[in-house]
């Protein structure tokens, strides 16, 4: 699907240019963008109930049953392999086993020390996830992981003393049906904590297990440089007409809602077209509509002149000297 650009108000194209020649490589910025911070939703009660789907647009499918043994039972009830980080543009960071099915916790539980409080029944809607076999991916502090005895003798994993559940209704890897059900059940973050979006600054950075520290704007989409543009002596964007429907501009955003980014050079302009464009380090930046998630790196290296940004405005994988 193709993602437009915002609209941003048009200048005085002679005093922009001028502001913007003086004012490129020193620490400025422009009038903020704001930031959504997106919670979760809460679903009906009882802990069979349907999730809200956040991040999926899809609801289990008919056959997938609490307590019939139907659905996704019998793959849920499989050892969880090496856990995984998948970026979710609503809650942020979700743990999931190797299949990529998504785990939960339970505010009922215990942590400290940790306890199930989910057996019979409320087993069979959330079968608990196996603690053998289990071990950390990338992003994933081995030390987090754990174990506790459950009821009936088993060992279920724990992360950060909670223990792990997948839920029956999640039917295909990616599911999230079952955050806030009962208002008790939510995803879990790579931490143990429950997975959330705190509101990001309008640009910042994260660790990318490929690329390293790369700039992500206040959606956490990764940033990116197109190579022909230009930053010296002012920025000049060569991204026009048809080629912004993939690579939308980074609209203006304040010095001071950015986080880890350099203030050097940090500052808007007005392209040739009147829309007015954020740098880092006077060189123009834009995400990519083919990125559909946080986390997503899909523009990096393409057509040999796309990438992605580190902190200090270099392009990574490319020679910025």
């Amino acid at each position: 699907m193709k993602t437009s650009w915002r609209n941003a108000s048009l200048v005085a194209g002679a005093a922009a240019v001028l502001v913007l020649t003086t004012a490129c490589g020193q620490e400025g910025g422009t009038s903020s963008v704001g930031s959504q911070n997106v919670g979760a939703t809460a679903a009906a009660g009882g802990y069979g109930g349907v999730g809200s789907g956040i991040g999926t647009g899809t609801s289990p499918s008919p056959s997938s049953t609490v307590g019939g043994g139907q659905g996704n039972l019998g793959a849920q009830s499989a050892s969880a392999g090496k856990l995984e980080v998948s970026a979710n543009a609503e809650l942020g960071d979700v743990l999931t086993d190797s299949a990529g099915h998504s785990l939960y916790r339970f505010d009922e539980d215990t942590a400290e020390p940790p306890k199930s409080n989910c057996n019979g029944d409320c087993a069979t809607a959330w079968p608990p996830v196996p603690a053998n076999d289990a071990s950390a991916g990338a992003g994933i502090d081995k030390a987090l992981l754990g174990e506790v005895t459950r009821a009936d003798g088993s060992k279920q994993l724990t992360i950060a003393g909670w223990p792990a559940y997948r839920y029956a209704k999640d039917t295909k890897a990616g599911d999230l049906t079952g955050q806030g059900v009962g208002g008790k059940w939510y995803a879990l973050a790579p931490t143990g904590k429950k997975a959330s979006v705190a509101s990001l600054p309008g640009l910042s950075t994260r660790n990318d297990p490929n690329l390293g520290e790369i700039v992500v704007d206040k959606n956490g989409m990764t940033v990116y440089r197109f190579a022909k543009d230009k930053a010296w002596p002012e920025p000049v964007s060569n991204c026009l007409g048809a080629c912004l429907e993939k690579w939308p501009v980074v609209g203006p955003v304040s010095a001071n809602d950015t986080k880890d980014v350099q203030k050097k050079g940090l500052m808007s302009f007005t392209r040739s077209d009147g829309v007015k464009q954020q740098t880092v380090n006077c060189s123009p930046i834009y995400t990519f509509a083919a990125d559909k998630q946080p986390g997503d790196t899909n523009g990096q290296g393409v057509g040999g002149t796309w990438y992605a940004v580190r902190p200090n405005g270099d392009m990574v994988g490319v020679s910025d000297k």
